[in-house]
């Protein structure tokens, strides 16, 4: 079994005006107090209004599922009790006046040096999939076979379609927000993993970013675990739709193993295409035509179930067929975090969206 490992990021907003507030070192004080929470599980961000929670190494969905709503539970009690709570958004819907304070560790202080303006409007939060791969060899083959797909999961995951209480158009205005540093986007294509490792050494060397965690691209080799990690998706309101993601993006992985093990010829996908199909994917998630990895706009549904069709033998084998389609089925049929955003806000205000974001983060 592939083992995988869930990274989430969260707002801290005040409970009423839905603003973002600096409260991360308290709320992260106040959940590692807790018996029910490693210190290690719960990490601060770039922005001190902002927190992040890693899982433990998992085998199974169901271990995914349990980890995501204990360190949701432990965080939301943590925020309740400093007058905050946490919401699962990709970007956080309303801003205050000034920029949000900074997280005083030297490399994000750094970064506010270097991009003042980015770092001030890095009010974003995306979900991060870590899925063990043998080596980096693979690893890098496994990245050029999934990089066509990648856009569909943008569309498939848009939650913030909303920037200082406005609707800005896209369904994942965050894949827009983070697209703006200079290492980002879809990942370009590699030859083999010195290949990749060459690449990768000229951007340090040419100092466009000073290390390698500023390689922001939608998937990338992780420098810190053998893993490949899929980071395109924008955090999601609900934990069971995060499961989602984690069984499609283990599937695609152990697919492309698969395929680069029977000597299946890699996918042709022009890095203009895919940028194309990035840009289209942000803008309107699934409310209208998709585009495929060949490039062809089709019915969302028809991509989807092209989608699952190509996976579908890895899903059998993991045992995750029936709940990832199942979680495919409902997203298909509700539509995304970003259409339930608008039409809460259209009906509802600013009140009820902020109901909406605090009860669906934590639901079960």
């Amino acid at each position: 079994m592939i083992t995988v490992g869930v990274e989430e990021e969260y707002f801290l907003v005040d409970p009423v005006t839905c603003l973002p507030v600096p409260l991360a070192d308290e709320v992260r004080a106040a959940a590692g107090l807790g018996p029910i929470v490693d210190d290690q599980e719960v990490q601060s961000e770039l922005l001190q209004s902002q927190i992040e929670v890693a899982t433990p190494i998992c085998s199974h969905l169901d271990e995914v599922g349990g980890h995501l709503l204990r360190l949701r539970h432990a965080l939301g009690t943590a925020a309740e009790k400093n007058g905050c709570r946490i919401v699962a958004t990709g970007t956080a819907p309303f801003r205050g006046p000034g920029p949000e304070p900074v997280t005083a560790s030297a490399r994000y202080l750094a970064m506010r040096s270097q991009a003042p303006q980015l770092v001030d409007e890095q009010l974003v939060s995306g979900m991060h999939v870590h899925v063990a791969v043998p080596d980096r060899a693979r690893a890098v083959a496994v990245l050029n076979r999934i990089r066509p797909w990648l856009p569909v999961l943008v569309a498939m995951s848009a939650n913030s379609p909303l920037w200082d209480g406005r609707d800005t158009g896209f369904a994942s205005w965050r894949t827009v927000i983070f697209g703006r540093w200079p290492v980002s986007g879809p990942p370009p294509s590699f030859a083999d993993s010195a290949d990749h490792d060459r690449r990768v050494r000229v951007l340090l060397d040419s100092g466009a970013i000073s290390d390698t965690g500023q390689i922001y691209w939608q998937a990338r080799l992780s420098e810190r675990y053998p893993t490949l990690e899929v980071r395109c998706t924008d955090v999601q309101l609900r934990a069971d739709a995060a499961v989602m993601f984690v069984g499609l993006v283990r599937a695609m992985v152990s697919t492309a193993l698969r395929a680069e093990e029977t000597g299946e010829p890699p996918p042709d996908c022009p890095p203009e295409r895919l940028q194309a199909a990035n840009w289209y994917a942000a803008r309107h998630g699934l409310s209208d035509l998709l585009m495929d990895p060949e490039g062809r706009c089709r019915r969302a549904g028809d991509v989807l179930a092209r989608l699952l069709d190509s996976v579908t033998p890895a899903l059998e084998e993991a045992g995750d067929d029936r709940e990832v389609a199942s979680l495919v089925h409902r997203l298909l049929q509700q539509g995304t975090p970003a259409d339930l955003q608008r039409r809460v806000l259209a009906e509802g205000g600013t009140s009820a969206l902020a109901d909406l974001l605090i009860s669906e983060t934590v639901a079960p």
